[in-house]
């Protein structure tokens, strides 16, 4: 076994290893790549007059007094005097072995945060040391931890881990030294020492911000570790068999023939790009992306036409009942006139119903559901192609339960959260991905009014009025019940209050806490116009297509996500009225929420929407569920780092043509057993 996957001892505590379990290490190597956050300067001495509060300084004196404090409550005071000036040091819990260390006359020093206290300069529980001990000749690493583990003990660790690890470097030298993008870098393991223990004249800022060399060196080993893994797995999908799914293109061209409008040129490429996959012995791994009314469930449905052509079953499997039914009753309008046999699945149904539902799936050619596809008994004949819409909604286990369906089939997931560039080359680096960048003609931007709460009279007068015109409303509530901690209109309150101030209007309620079957009455009411006004939680975000709705209200919209706002506001603006979406906001809004809503108020386009929100969130939420399946950077920032993404997916690319089992070491070495499943 190498120095770099060796296990960390046996003969270590159980509860040790659960608590550097928690951390992810696990491997000697885990230890020399967990760096420290930030760093304390405890090389040298400051005395006590410079010092004025609100900062870390390492301090050396002599006890003159120390005390057990009854009042007004049990503390240790000692005071020091370096004969520049005194500091109290203050322990609110403390050991006799404290105590007895700080017994009057010895020679101590004490690190920690000065304030201003009631009787002058302090310091609350510094770390103390004797006076004799050397200084140290480097900068304190600070490192990520948690409850149970001391800093002492894990930097202990670590240091026993650069005694024993050796880093060989994985990219040939003529590599390193072609890196033109960026300054000289260092050898990594001479990058990883540096930033274990930082000389006292290193760069702190550089250190902090990230932007050190040494620093730079470990987020590019750390981005192309990330780079060869998902490459890895394409390549993998790649050799793997699928049917082939050619198509003839009778119910292509009958649908196309059938729209009472034409595609987009965005549409045409799409529909070329997934026709081209489907027709290879290889399974399609494609991700479909585009803003909002794009125009993704068409390229998803000609897609479907060709797997149908092909004599093959197609999947479609939706996040909620709304959406699955909305999906059904748009396939049916399209295929069942050519038709195609669709089958729709939903949860919570008697035995008997379910029996029929999966006889249905066995025969159907296209089959919609929810969860309920992947449940067991749900079987397929002959299961060709997989469309997932809004994938980030499922997890890694949900998608590949779904492909087990069938003997490797095509996959296609849709997202209407469209992924920012460095994202999508970051994270879906394994994947296909086709961009739906153009709208179809003749939708015009939705107007965004920004709102204060202590005018939602006016905004109801107002709604009031547009509704007498025929316009219908959506007015959007964050909860459904009360909150104690919350202070929001609830969808409850928000209905009995719209149905008395609008007697002449139907107001409808949906939320996700009502059975499925009356949660689709009230949609296939509003659908139909029967009702005018639909009071409802976030199940209307994603799939829901009214036409005439040309009117959102969202109560405190500063509750909301930026990416939730803009899914919202993508329900309308679909028919030929101006659409208006009014973000009822209340006072005072936080700095995060006040940009949120900024950026919203000034922009239509999905992408660039997604490009801050990613500035604003990170990549953790943005990708969803798809990070339980992918190695997550720890380092690199992919607003910040962009140049670094782009050198090392080339470099991905040259190392596992030429040097295949350094890419394997390169991987092993950074990633380790946290590389999950990347098939689904």
């Amino acid at each position: 076994m190498s120095k770099t996957t060796k296990e960390v001892e046996p003969n270590r505590a159980n509860t040790l290893t659960a608590k550097l379990a928690r951390l992810g290490l696990s491997r000697q190597v885990d230890l020399l790549l967990h760096l420290p956050l930030r760093y304390e300067d405890e090389s040298r001495i400051s005395p006590i007059a410079s010092l004025f509060g609100d900062e870390n300084a390492l301090i050396e004196g002599t006890i003159v007094v120390c005390e057990i404090v009854p009042r007004p409550r049990r503390q240790l005071v000692a005071r020091l005097n370096d004969e520049s000036g005194i500091i109290t040091l203050r322990f609110l819990h403390f050991y006799p072995s404290q105590q007895k260390m700080l017994m009057p006359g010895a020679r101590i020093r004490a690190f920690g945060e000065t304030r201003q206290g009631f009787f002058g300069l302090e310091m609350v529980h510094p770390r103390l040391s004797f006076a004799s001990t050397p200084l140290p000749q480097t900068l304190t690493p600070v490192y990520p931890t948690t409850a149970g583990l001391a800093q002492a003990a894990l930097r202990k660790l670590i240091a026993r881990a650069q005694e024993k690890v050796s880093l060989p470097e994985t990219l040939p030298e003529a590599w390193q030294q072609g890196l033109t993008a960026l300054p000289t870098l260092p050898a990594l393991m001479d990058a990883i020492n540096l930033l274990h223990h930082p000389p006292p004249n290193a760069e702190q800022d550089a250190l902090i911000n990230r932007t050190h060399p040494a620093w730079q060196r470990v987020k590019l080993d750390e981005l192309l570790a990330q780079q060869i893994s998902l490459r890895l797995a394409y390549q993998a999908r790649r050799a793997s068999r699928a049917p082939r799914l050619p198509g003839n293109g009778e119910w292509t061209n009958a649908l196309i023939a059938s729209l009472p409008f034409a595609l987009t040129a965005a549409q045409c490429r799409v529909v070329a790009e997934i026709g081209a996959d489907l027709a290879t012995p290889h399974p399609m791994q494609r991700l479909l992306q585009g803003d909002v009314g794009a125009g993704k469930t068409l390229v998803a449905a000609l897609a479907a036409c060709q797997a149908i052509e092909s004599g093959f079953q197609v999947a479609f499997m939706a996040p909620t009942e709304i959406l699955a039914e909305q999906h059904f009753l748009k396939f049916s309008e399209w295929l069942a006139p050519l038709g195609a046999r669709i089958a729709w699945l939903t949860g919570g149904k008697k035995a008997s119903a379910k029996n029929k539902e999966r006889k249905a799936a066995r025969e159907a050619e296209l089959v919609i559901g929810t969860h309920a596809l992947i449940q067991e008994g749900v079987d397929f004949s002959r299961l060709g192609l997989v469309i997932i819409d809004e994938q980030h909604r499922f997890g890694v286990r949900q998608r590949l339960a779904l492909r087990q369906k069938g003997e490797t089939p095509h996959q296609l997931m849709m997202s209407a959260t469209p992924i920012p560039r460095t994202l999508a080359m970051s994270y879906c680096a394994d994947l296909d991905v086709s961009t739906l960048d153009e709208l179809p003609p003749g939708r015009s931007p939705v107007r965004t009014r920004l709102v204060r709460m202590n005018r939602r009279e006016e905004i109801m007068a107002w709604a009031r009025q547009e509704m007498a015109t025929g316009r219908q409303t959506y007015w959007v509530c964050p909860l459904i019940e009360e909150s104690e901690t919350l202070e929001l209109q609830t969808a409850l309150e928000t209905h009995a209050v719209l149905s008395e101030a609008m007697p002449e209007h139907a107001v409808g309620l949906a939320h996700g806490r009502l059975k499925p079957g009356e949660k689709q009455a009230v949609m296939s009411a509003f659908v139909a116009g029967e009702i005018q006004l639909l009071v409802a939680t976030t199940v209307i975000e994603v799939g829901v297509d009214v036409p005439n709705a040309s009117i959102m209200i969202i109560e405190h919209a500063e509750r909301f996500g930026l990416a939730q706002l803009h899914q919202l506001r993508g329900r309308i603006g679909r028919g030929s009225e101006q659409s208006v979406c009014v973000l009822l906001y209340a006072e005072p809004l936080s700095s995060t929420a006040r940009e949120r809503l900024k950026i919203l108020f000034e922009m239509n386009d999905g992408f660039e929407i997604a490009r801050r929100d990613l500035e604003l969130r990170g990549p953790g939420e943005f990708i969803g569920s798809r990070q339980s399946g992918l190695p997550m950077l720890r380092y690199a920032d992919l607003e910040s780092d962009v140049h670094l993404v782009e050198i090392a997916r080339d470099l991905a690319t040259l190392l596992i043509e030429r040097y295949p089992e350094q890419a394997n070491q390169h991987r092993e070495r950074w990633l380790g057993d946290k590389e999950e499943t990347l098939r689904a």
